[in-house]
């Protein structure tokens, strides 16, 4: 099996990447440019008996995506999961975030999906899986997060469209949304107030606690499985029912 994860060195992307690693593997972890982080989670993977291969790259055009994905291609002529974890943070008010700087996060954190996937359809097989990484901030607009959350809302709404062209070829797609984790993302839009949101959202939550990673890493590991063959498409909110009006 071979799984290729773009920001799969850090956070959730490696949580998922993690869950995949065995014996036989290749899980491939793309990232932008944080070496020493991208070769502890090598030693990770590794550890775990799976065969890690780091690509470095921007996703975030469609010139970096392909190059991506003909990294992969030389080392595998399949891939079984794409999972989209990268993403461009500006923790800054719409009003006044540059308009380059939207437009190059726009991009990674949505439309770079499209860029992914055609780049890798040849090395898709019948059972092969697309994942998006989405948040509750795709739905409800929160402080300092729209770089992040208009772009996943525009990438929820392409992998509807992606699922429609993909599903006769035996593939699918669908977004995973989990609720607050403790990641650099999530770290660069709140900051120092970081530990008080998080437990916040812990004391909020009807479920009694914040989502861990074997939370969202299991419905993945599901999602991928031939058991959710008919599961095309949607948006599945990990939240322990946290703003179900999402």
């Amino acid at each position: 099996m071979t799984i290729l994860v773009t920001g799969g060195t850090k956070g959730i992307g490696l949580a998922i990447a993690r869950r995949f690693a065995k014996p036989g593997v290749d899980v491939f972890l793309n990232y932008l440019a944080d070496d020493a982080a991208a070769e502890r989670a090598r030693a990770e993977i590794d550890a775990l008996g799976g065969r890690c291969h780091l690509v470095r790259g921007d996703v975030g055009t469609p010139a970096g995506a392909s190059a991506l994905v003909e990294a992969v291609a030389a080392r595998t002529n399949r891939l079984d999961q794409l999972v989209h974890c990268a993403v461009k943070v500006i923790p800054q008010p719409l009003l006044e975030i540059d308009p380059t700087a939207l437009t190059q996060a726009i991009n990674l954190n949505g439309t770079a999906l499209v860029y992914l996937v055609q780049a890798a359809r040849p090395l898709f097989a019948r059972g092969s899986t697309v994942f998006f990484l989405s948040s509750r901030g795709s739905r409800t607009p929160l402080p300092s997060y729209a770089a992040v959350g208009a772009a996943k809302s525009l990438a929820e709404s392409l992998v509807r469209y992606l699922a429609l062209e993909l599903a006769p070829l035996g593939v699918r797609a669908n977004c995973v949304a989990p609720g607050a984790v403790d990641t650099e993302a999530l770290r660069q839009v709140y900051g120092e107030r970081t530990g008080e949101m998080m437990r916040q959202s812990a004391a909020a939550n009807p479920s009694g606690r914040n989502v861990t990673d074997d939370d969202y890493c299991s419905l993945v590991e599901y999602l991928a499985s031939p058991s959710a063959a008919m599961i095309q498409g949607q948006v599945v909110f990990v939240t322990g029912g946290s703003y179900l009006a999402a």
